[in-house]
């Protein structure tokens, strides 16, 4: 049985998956989009999006991909609604690339990795709960609903630190907890903490649970890990900033990834350490992560991909 070797394949289906599909369909490179488990990405998690440019009156999040996804199959973009689960990629320039979703055997001469990132969550069942009613990942992305309240911010690291002082802009008062006796963040983080007035941390304190009524947050339920002693505090949003995990896992030990298992690719380009596989979005970038961003890596990519084979001619 003859292979079928297509031209581009796209693994995951957020901002940069489908900007991609645009770009790669419109320079004729009939690619086909594998959805992952959760098509459209983070952003069908986001309520609101009114930072991304063109929506002057904001648009929410599922409608935004699906309009991306609408835009993709127009150019006659294959959109698979499956998973890629395993992975092995050609090191020879002008090999070809082996996928499989389940038992089926794909083959093709390019692929852009786009499976994004994970926010990390504590794993309360209030979570999930009031996701959407309060409870976010994103202080750049939702931080303008919580303009003159009160919020939380949990965690210690750089991102709970660059989150809370975001917010600290907009709110009235931003209240920290950290599970430790210090920060984790870097001096600078450290300092611009301790520099803005109103944000109060709280040392030995964790989120154990999140109150309020109609599925809107109103307090969250707080611990003293050190002395067991429970209090509340009255919130109307809780930011949970305690890391992105990038999804990765099926790539481990056929790519460079680095130590945080974000995937590598070269400054300035979309391209990974071999030929054929490029990367975009959130999957190689831990610093921006954004809707826009991640669009403009996968126009990035798809370009990319276009030039490596038409070099291959």
């Amino acid at each position: 049985m003859e292979q079928n070797i297509l031209d581009c394949v796209i693994v995951g289906s957020g901002p940069s998956g489908f900007t991609a599909a645009i770009y790669a369909a419109r320079a004729d490179l009939k690619p086909e989009l594998y959805t992952g488990l959760e098509p459209g990405g983070q952003l069908t998690t986001t309520t609101e999006v009114d930072n991304f440019p063109g929506y002057p009156a904001g648009i929410t999040g599922p409608e935004m991909m699906m309009d991306l996804q609408k835009q993709a199959e127009r150019f006659d973009t294959k959109v698979h609604y499956e998973m890629i689960t395993k992975v092995e990629f050609s090191k020879e320039i002008g090999g070809v690339h082996k996928l499989y979703a389940g038992n089926k055997e794909i083959f093709a001469k390019t692929v852009i990795i786009s499976t994004g990132a994970t926010a990390k969550y504590l794993g309360l069942d209030d979570e999930k709960k009031y996701n959407g009613g309060g409870v976010s990942a994103c202080a750049t992305c939702d931080g303008f609903f919580y303009r003159g309240k009160d919020v939380v911010v949990v965690g210690a690291g750089d991102t709970a630190a660059e989150e809370a002082t975001y917010l600290a802009k907009l709110v009235n008062k931003v209240t920290m907890l950290v599970r430790k006796g210090e920060f984790r963040a870097s001096k600078a983080m450290i300092h611009r903490v301790q520099n803005t007035p109103n944000i109060e941390v709280k040392f030995h304190h964790e989120l154990i649970g999140i109150e309020g009524e109609n599925h809107l947050v109103e307090r969250a339920v707080v611990i003293n890990n050190q002395t067991q002693e429970k209090s509340t505090v009255d919130v109307h949003g809780i930011f949970i900033a305690i890391g992105h995990k990038p999804n990765t896992d099926i790539f481990v030990g056929q790519i460079d990834l680095d130590e945080n298992g974000y995937i590598e690719t070269e400054k300035g380009s979309s391209r990974t350490n071999l030929p054929g596989v490029f990367a975009a979005g959130d999957v190689q970038d831990h610093i921006y992560r954004q809707a826009i961003t991640a669009a403009g890596s996968g126009c990035m990519a798809a370009m990319d991909a276009e030039k490596y084979l038409a070099e291959l001619h």
